[in-house]
Order: C-alpha cells, then sequence, then structure tokens
C-alpha cells in the first residue's frame, strides 16, 4: 500500500478482502482494484468489497494468476467492463463489482456464516487450553505503577472509525480523567492530540511509538508470542522500563486484559470494535482472543459508540443558574396577575421613579 499514489489502480492478489485492507486502499488514494482471486468468494461476507464500493472506487476480480502476470509493475492501464487492458490490448478480462453486485454477493455470502463461526468456536477452545491461566485468572499480567483501582479506563487503539468514536468521548475524557491506554500507533496519535498515556502497550512485532510517548507513559507493556528481548532492550536503550506479557492474543485485547486486572470502575474502547461481522472479517487472526477477553472484561468493558448516550456531561453551575432565573422569571409571571403583584408592582414603580427624578 505504502507505493500506491493518488489515482492508482491497485493490482493485487487478495482472497476475500477485509476491511482494514480496503480501508488502505482508499486512504491511499487508488481510483480502481484489480484482483487476481475472488475479492468476495463467498465463504463469509467479508467487509472490504462493501467499504470499496461504498468509497466508489472501481473494482474488477477474478483475472486470475496468468492476467497478474501479464501485469508488469507500473504499467499504464485501463479497465473496460471486466476487461483489463495494457497499451490497449487486453491482457485480462475479469468480473465487474459495482455497489448493486457487491451487496448481492455480500447476501449469498451470507449462507457461510455458520462454518465461520464453527471455526471461531474451535479456535476460541483452542486459544483457552493454551492460555487459561492468563485469560481466566490473570498469571503473567503485570501490575501497573500506575493507580488505576476504582477510575475509569480509556483503552484507544487505531482502527478505521476510532478518530469518530474518539470524539464522541471528548467530553468524557475532558471531565472523568480516565487512565488513558494507548495501543501501538494509537498512543503517538493521542499525544499529537494532547492527551498524555498513562499506560502504552506495544507488539513486539510492530514500530514502537516515539520515544517522547513512551517516556511520558507511566508503564509500558510489551505483547509477544515468544521471546521479546530485543524490544526490551531496544525500550532500556530508550530510558523505558517495560512489563511483558506472553499471549497469542491481540496487544488490544492485552490492554484490556490488563486494565481489567487493575479493577478500574469501567473500561471505554475506542477502536475495539468486535461485532461478529468484524471477528468473522478477514479470517482474523485475533478473532478467538477478541471474544474470549470480552468474555473476561464484560461487566466492565462499554463501547465508545455508546457514550455519548450514556454521559452527556455534569451539571455545571451556570446550568443551575439558568434554571434558578428561569424559576424567579416564571413566579414573578404568575405574581404579576395577582392583587398582590399588582401592590408590589406599583411599589416598585413608585421606587424607581422617586430614584430617578
Amino acid at each position: 500500500m505504502p507505493r500506491l499514489r493518488p489515482g492508482d489502480i491497485a493490482v493485487l492478489d487478495h482472497l476475500d478482502m477485509d476491511r482494514a485492507s480496503a480501508q488502505a486502499l482508499v486512504a491511499s488514494g487508488a481510483i480502481a482494484v484489480v484482483d487476481a482471486a475472488a475479492i468476495i468468494s463467498g465463504r463469509y461476507p467479508n467487509l472490504g468489497p462493501r467499504t470499496l464500493a461504498e468509497a466508489g472506487l472501481v473494482v474488477v476480480d477474478g483475472i486470475g494468476a496468468a492476467g497478474l502476470a501479464a501485469i508488469r509493475d507500473g504499467a499504464e492501464i485501463a479497465l473496460d467492463g471486466g476487461r483489463v487492458l495494457v497499451d490497449a490490448v487486453m491482457v485480462a478480462d475479469g468480473r465487474p463489482l459495482d455497489r448493486d453486485a457487491v451487496e448481492a454477493e455480500m447476501e449469498r455470502a451470507r449462507s457461510g456464516l455458520a462454518s465461520q463461526l464453527a471455526a471461531l468456536a474451535h479456535g476460541s477452545t483452542e486459544l483457552l487450553r493454551h492460555e487459561e491461566d492468563l485469560l481466566l485468572h490473570g498469571v503473567g499480567v503485570p501490575r501497573l505503577a500506575t493507580r488505576v483501582a476504582g477510575r475509569p479506563v480509556l483503552v484507544v487503539a487505531r482502527d478505521h472509525e476510532h478518530t469518530d468514536e474518539f470524539t464522541g468521548v471528548r467530553t468524557f475524557l475532558r471531565e472523568q480523567h480516565p487512565v488513558v491506554v494507548g495501543v501501538g500507533g494509537a498512543a503517538d496519535a493521542l499525544r499529537a492530540d494532547g492527551v498524555r498515556c498513562e499506560v502504552v502497550v506495544v507488539d513486539e512485532a510492530d514500530e514502537l511509538p516515539t520515544a517522547q510517548t513512551l517516556r511520558a507513559a507511566g508503564d509500558v507493556v510489551v505483547r509477544t508470542a515468544g521471546d521479546a528481548r530485543g524490544v526490551v532492550e531496544q525500550l532500556e536503550r530508550l530510558g523505558v522500563r517495560s512489563s511483558v506479557v506472553r499471549t497469542s492474543t491481540a496487544p488490544e485485547d492485552v490492554a484490556l486484559v490488563v486494565a481489567d486486572a487493575a479493577e478500574p470502575s469501567v473500561i471505554v474502547g475506542v477502536g475495539l470494535r468486535a461485532t461478529l461481522e468484524d471477528l468473522l472479517d478477514g479470517g482474523r487472526p485475533g478473532a478467538a482472543g477478541a471474544v474470549l477477553t470480552r468474555l473476561k472484561v464484560g461487566p466492565r468493558l462499554v463501547e465508545a459508540t455508546a457514550v455519548p448516550h450514556l454521559y452527556s456531561g455534569r451539571v455545571r453551575p451556570w446550568h443551575l443558574l439558568l434554571v434558578m432565573l428561569a424559576g424567579l422569571a416564571a413566579l414573578a409571571a404568575a405574581l404579576s396577575v395577582t392583587p398582590v403583584g399588582q401592590e408590589w408592582a406599583d411599589s416598585i414603580s413608585d421606587i424607581f421613579q422617586g430614584l430617578f427624578s
């Protein structure tokens, strides 16, 4: 994706494109996508094709390995329906997919949900068998130096909708002062927005946040499926002490487990979408971990999208002043139509006339 420029046509081989990949294509500025494989095979309703269609990209899939090999990198190509042309010569023929076709394919693909759910259930069972101590009993979860007990926690991970979700919790963040947990690159994005992450969770396989972000955090937690010695040593060279969690679950799920073990009052998740469609999309490797983690922290976890509906902000002094003034105005209006109110009004009028005469 980094090599794509606005106006390019992306040529790739991606079976059942997931939403994250499609979102990256849209963000690159590509105007069309040509896929050697079936961009939606019908195994399950993957979300990538809908994302591309809603963004207005032209989509052609199923050109095959021969068609892919016939298109050299950097070539200028044109699309005519499902036909792919290089220098006005057709080199591949695929299936054009517009928005209506994508919706029709998605509807047919829903018949494959049962088998995908069975695979997800099996994966969850296997993960629980291997990581029961961590996920059920908290063995291996580090103790945080940051005081969390009894406080709200805001866990932020990067997602295609995390910016909108974060906007919806700004009032909650400003007034409730939660412990902010940034996952990976989200920690840098929060710092750029003026928000300090007290806890940062990083993945051994991902690029680390900036040294400034890491040093400002009270706790840095490294997720690893093996030996995190290299990452730990890199952090030590930056002057940052870290804790290690050994698990195959995703870093955002580690953030939830670590926060929950510290006994917060509530956990608000930003960018942690875990609907059934999201979990199945693209055969997500960490889907089983996401399911088990949310079962574990369920009583405390609130989705960021629900916060604006549940929390409208504190009652401020000027709110009470407005209510008091409205009450006084209503009382004055009621008294003004009574004989006593008329006498008071005449008396007040005489007083003012005396002052100004």
